[in-house]
């Protein structure tokens, strides 16, 4: 491209988001981070400019849009804890539904129309034995999933009056982080499976929590399907060429089809860090499902989308490398 274009990134300090900014730059274009570090890090902010402001905010979010004229928004900023939903589904709905309204309001009215939203295999609920594709029943059984269904269809309704062309990526379990070290993953408090092992591993917890022993599955823990963060925003950006390129809206899955256990991750996480993972079993959480598993045949086919780093061994060694060196401040 001629002229560098920007990109909205809401949640470009979080851990998606913070790759996502570094692959666009990498491909060209200027990613300007909009935060407003209620769990993002300022010092993931490396790869644009940043803009400080909460999407509720309409007014500061006019002038954002105003200032940057961006080309597209990737839309990743989101609570996103399924037990803090099932307590407290005001704050998902109120800050996740009212704040992407927000959000998508003003990218309609800045004439701004490609928007690339990051879903979730929540809003598929529980399907269990089954491979998830993007026709399955949308029956989300916990609030986060719900938010993010009725952000779907905010996007549907906005595309019909106001040609807001939207991707929409579904996935569930991000891992890993960048191979590079620049960004990684850290959230206070950590609720991610693979982070909460390696705490373990390295004595920052006492230990871990299995949260449920009894699920219908061959060792008893859940079952997720667990992508790569670098394979998700190669997606993401796959999705931006998608909508530049003029092909319309469109939903896609993003996983391996591949399910691993809480305790094949554990187990996994062991050998390839050669420590001893201490565990203790707890009660199930509310709002767990027992297996979610994503097909990405859509996407594959359609984008062009081929994970490369997505098996348990990149993922786990990419975070620990991440996890001994690249901490943000606390």
């Amino acid at each position: 491209m001629s002229q560098k274009q920007t990109v909205l990134v809401t949640g470009g300090a979080g851990y998606i988001g913070s790759h996502a900014c570094k692959v666009l730059a990498a491909a060209g274009y200027i990613p300007i981070t909009v935060d407003n570090l209620s769990t993002g890090w300022k010092e993931a902010v490396k790869f644009g400019p940043f803009e400080h402001a909460d999407l509720l905010d309409r007014a500061r979010l006019d002038k954002i849009f105003t200032k940057h004229a961006p080309v597209a928004v990737m839309h990743f900023a989101a609570f996103s804890q399924v037990g803090e939903s099932m307590k407290d589904p005001g704050l998902y709905w109120r800050n996740n539904v009212i704040g992407s309204l927000t959000l998508i309001e003003a990218c309609a009215a800045a004439g701004c129309q490609k928007f690339v939203f990051s879903s979730t295999c929540a809003t598929y609920g529980e399907q269990d034995g089954v491979a998830l594709d993007e026709n399955s029943l949308q029956a989300p059984i916990n609030a986060y999933g719900a938010s993010k269904r009725a952000i779907e269809d905010i996007l549907e309704n906005f595309e019909a009056s106001h040609r807001l062309n939207h991707v929409i990526f579904r996935y569930f379990n991000v891992a890993g982080a960048d191979p590079d070290g620049e960004v990684g993953e850290f959230h206070q408090p950590e609720t991610h499976l693979v982070p909460l092992v390696l705490d373990a591993i390295e004595g920052k917890r006492d230990a871990l929590t299995i949260y449920g022993t009894d699920y219908d599955t061959p060792d008893g823990t859940c079952i997720r399907d667990y992508v790569h963060v670098m394979d998700l925003v190669d997606a993401h950006v796959l999705g931006l060429k998608w909508l530049i390129d003029g092909k319309g809206s469109a939903a896609f899955n993003l996983g391996t089809g591949t399910g691993f256990s809480v305790r094949e991750v554990i187990d996994n996480s062991g050998v390839i860090t050669n420590r001893q993972v201490p565990i203790v079993e707890g009660p199930r959480r509310p709002g767990d499902c027992t297996a979610l598993v994503s097909g990405s045949d859509k996407a594959q086919k359609e984008l062009g989308w081929l994970p490369k780093r997505s098996t348990m061994e990149a993922m786990i060694s990419d975070a620990w490398r991440w996890h001994q060196n690249g901490h943000y401040d606390q």
